[in-house]
């Protein structure tokens, strides 16, 4: 059995936080290969199933980020498992929104989620790195991943998620440059546009206007797109 933990804070307060992107990926996962309703167990939600014929065990701890590592203890002390059976899906301040890093093993970076991982199993793990970008300055870091993703943001949360879930198969099988690849093909690149030209001042009596950017927009339907206007509601 592969464990999948995805990082989150419980509650439905934090549902829509860029912290909880381990969560949503979780819930997709289960969503898109037809899992069974999360129950509770191991101080955490659960759900069982199977991908691609390999068995896969759902996780998300319902301790708050800082005590994760209390329900990954008690799930792979149950069933006896290796830290290479299991893979954490969590939020990176150091990647830009959308790009995503797979590694074995290394240092937390200061994740608490995965501090309180180390502190309980050690650190030969997988990780699944998604990136939500730094604010700049680290006074804004705490509001920044305790805050909602922005309805733009979806341009490249909803690909990433949905490709994500549809490859989940790749992690069980340890896959990850498989899964890199088709995360990379699947998400929009993210790279701030150019600053717009001024534009030229008018002539005469004749008025020159620019045109209005247009909104990014939530898409009209589907499920993920039901699932995100949910945790999104009205927020800009």
């Amino acid at each position: 059995m592969h464990l999948i933990v995805g990082l989150g804070n419980p509650g439905a307060e934090y549902a829509a936080h860029r912290h909880n992107i381990g969560f949503l990926a979780v819930d997709e996962i289960a969503r898109q290969h037809s899992f069974p309703p999360f129950r509770q167990k191991f101080s955490a939600l659960i759900s069982e199933g199977l991908i691609d014929g390999e068995k896969i065990m759902l996780l998300k701890p319902q301790t708050f980020m800082n005590r994760s590592g209390d329900s990954v203890a008690q799930a792979i002390s149950f069933y006896k498992l290796a830290p290479a059976d299991i893979t954490v899906i969590h939020d990176e301040l150091d990647l830009a929104p959308g790009k995503v890093r797979i590694k074995s093993g290394g240092g937390n970076g200061g994740h608490n989620g995965l501090r309180s991982i180390e502190s309980q199993i050690g650190k030969d793990y997988v990780r699944i790195r998604l990136g939500i970008g730094h604010p700049g300055h680290k006074d804004r870091v705490h509001s920044h991943v305790l805050s909602n993703f922005h309805k733009a943001e979806n341009d490249w949360l909803e690909p990433l998620l949905d490709a994500l879930a549809k490859n989940a198969g790749l992690i069980a099988k340890g896959d990850a440059a498989g899964l890199m690849n088709k995360l990379a093909l699947a998400v929009p690149s993210t790279k701030a546009e150019p600053a717009p030209k001024p534009a030229p001042k008018a002539q005469s009596h004749i008025h020159q206007s620019r045109p209005a950017t247009p909104q990014a927009k939530m898409p009209d339907s589907g499920p993920m797109a039901e699932m995100l206007k949910k945790l999104f509601g009205k927020r800009d």
